[in-house]
């Protein structure tokens, strides 16, 4: 199983984000409020002084209640078949095997600049010897794993995640009376990372499908699966937070659990107390390659709409804005104007696609989508994840210091869809550039009749990733046809910058303090 892997928290330390399902489940304790009484001779008793109200009793759900009646739906996966390795992959068997993070080329993890190029497909060449040097022809070596699914019909079509049958020859089911059959991929979608099989079987038991927007925060949750190959294991905890978007360009908004999950759950169901399925064990975040309390559901009901559209079309189509967004720091939120550092900033729009359409501009930020606030900028698509080409979109804009709306038709599939651009670092004290206009070959190499080429960069405006030669395309939303446009929005702005820098190609907004 091919297992992504990204950076939280401090850049010195690199976690990966294991591809192995999870289910949350319980843990919390029953509070006894307790009544002391004083007796006094020839007293009657007299109570506790200022005793409060008491708490009311809380009860564990009957986890064996729930596991005899989702279990039986619940089915291990085995699949056989190779995979291209070249000399910086492990070449291990293990499916859901942690990789190191951060393989091949390597990226400075101080320089954002290079790690959002990278990001978007210019490579960075290893230091000390030129790109390409040394690595060998990718070859084909045996894969074998496991993993989780449970049964959605009688006649065994079943769900599980698309990485546990990536790349698989054979994919063999073995049911809990331990009855084993071969199954037939009739789809998967690698970027909700959901798969749908079918076996060749009938009166099958059935999963019970729930809905995943009625789940709430700290509410038990149920795992179900085969960690490291141990069948049928039941594991519990509770939802720790929901909607959360991680930085694996998934688009998903996954239900996260701190259940024991490890590899070989995924796939697998996440139930609540009901006995409901209400989500599909897909990632864990660990620093060691086993569980650390962090684990990662795709909801039911996104899940569900790949299903259906794998069965009746043998393929998904998802929706798109056709945009380039970054999240928004205190910095960006500053040289916008915004109230607080939320929303989307838009840093690209691609031309002709429906944000285009609509109206959206570079500088844009995206606070709402249909009604619903987009905080951190991988909120809006994992939002958009949830819709079908075709939907209309209203979109909270924030735009020149003033709150408007815009009226988007989503497209459907292109190569990119939403992309989030990574955040980026200042530093303190002046801006630091050396800027010259563009020259006539200049502006008709890059398609553009604006911007600024950087002639040097130093201070705050290096330590934000600005190099020589990028160019700097605006400032705060605003245009810049010449160094008077540049100074006059500097001057505008109290403590930062925003500048739009066009670097082979690509665009990203940086945020520049100023001293």
């Amino acid at each position: 199983m091919s297992v992504p892997s990204f950076q939280l928290g401090s850049r010195k330390l690199v976690a990966a984000l294991l591809t192995a399902g999870v289910l949350g489940g319980v843990g919390a304790s029953a509070l006894q409020h307790v009544q002391w009484s004083a007796h006094a001779q020839g007293a009657p008793a007299v109570m506790a002084q200022s005793a409060p109200a008491a708490a009311p009793m809380v009860s564990l759900p009957n986890f064996t209640a729930i596991t005899q009646q989702a279990g039986p739906a619940v089915v291990n996966i085995s699949v056989r078949g190779t995979r291209k390795v070249s000399d910086d992959e492990d070449d291990g068997d293990d499916a859901d095997a942690a990789p190191s993070a951060n393989r091949g080329q390597q990226v400075d993890p101080n320089d954002p600049m290079q790690q959002f190029f990278r990001q978007f497909g210019f490579g960075v060449p290893q230091q000390g010897m030129p790109r390409g040097f040394g690595r060998q022809v990718p070859q084909e070596v045996p894969m074998a794993g496991e993993g989780s699914g449970f049964i959605i019909s009688p006649d065994g079509t079943i769900l599980t995640n698309a990485h546990v049958v990536k790349g698989a020859k054979t994919v063999t089911v073995k049911l809990t009376d331990r009855r084993e059959f071969k199954a037939k991929v009739l789809g998967s979608d690698p970027k909700t990372d959901i798969a749908v099989i079918k076996i060749d079987a009938k009166d099958l038991p059935v999963a019970k499908i729930g809905d995943s927007k009625t789940i709430q925060q700290g509410e038990w949750v149920l795992a179900i699966g085969s960690p490291f190959g141990f069948e049928n294991s039941v594991t519990a905890g509770v939802v720790s937070a929901k909607g959360r978007a991680l930085p694996d360009d998934s688009s998903v908004p996954f239900i996260q659990t701190d259940v024991a999950i490890n590899p070989g759950n995924s796939g697998g169901p996440l139930i609540n107390a009901r006995g409901e399925v209400v989500g599909i064990n897909s990632q864990i975040y660990s620093k060691s390659g086993g569980y650390q309390g962090l684990s990662f559901a795709i909801p039911i009901d996104l899940a569900v709409n790949i299903k259906d559209q794998i069965v009746s079309h043998g393929k998904v189509d998802h929706a798109r804005l056709g945009v380039v967004i970054q999240e928004v720091n205190q910095a960006f939120a500053d040289s916008f104007k915004l109230p607080k550092p939320e929303g989307a900033l838009v840093a690209s729009v691609e031309k002709g696609g429906p944000a285009d359409k609509a109206g959206l501009q570079p500088g844009d930020v995206i606070t709402g989508y249909n009604g619903q606030a987009i905080v951190s900028s991988n909120d809006l698509p994992a939002a958009i994840a949830t819709a079908r080409p075709g939907t209309k979109a209203e979109l909270q804009v924030w735009r020149s210091g003033k709150a408007t709306s815009v009226q988007a038709t989503l497209g459907g599939n292109v190569s990119k869809g939403e992309q989030v651009a990574g955040n980026e670092k200042v530093g303190k004290g002046k801006l630091g550039l050396a800027l010259r206009e563009l020259t006539p070959q200049e502006k008709r190499a890059s398609g553009s009749q604006q911007g600024l080429i950087v002639e040097q960069a130093a201070g705050p405006a290096a330590l934000a990733g600005v190099q020589p030669g990028d160019v700097v395309l605006s400032v705060n939303g605003a245009a810049v046809n010449g160094i008077e446009d540049l100074r006059k929005q500097v001057s505008q702005s109290d403590k930062s910058v925003a500048l739009l820098i066009e670097r082979n190609g690509q665009k990203i907004f940086v945020p520049v303090q100023l001293g």
